[in-house]
């Protein structure tokens, strides 16, 4: 495969995840859609890397996994913490119920 096939499909990715934010309430959905677009910076920083013939944008990508590892953990509790005191992963009714709290 050439460059721009990678580079097309980390577009896509991109445009997936980025739909996946705007138009979707569920906290999971949303947390996937994130980890889409990293992904998707990933594969960037890889096929650049790849091109240049130089290894900088791979380590950096193999870093970016270790934190977006990190990052899963940490998001994934505070989903399961969120459902435990709402009962509900819709982002909608969680603001709602923080404007509610403020009043």
């Amino acid at each position: 495969m050439t460059p721009e096939n990678f580079l097309y499909l980390a577009v896509l990715l991109f445009a997936i995840g980025l739909v996946g934010i705007m138009l979707r309430r569920n906290l999971f959905v949303v947390y996937l859609s994130i980890e889409l677009m990293l992904s998707s910076v990933n594969l960037i920083l890889a096929t650049f890397a790849r091109v240049q013939g130089d290894m900088g944008g791979g380590i950096i990508a193999l870093l970016m996994i270790a934190v977006i590892a990190a990052e899963a953990a940490i998001f994934l509790s505070l989903i399961i913490y969120i459902y435990r005191t709402t009962k509900t992963v819709d982002s909608k009714r969680i603001t709602k119920l923080a404007n509610q709290e403020e009043k």
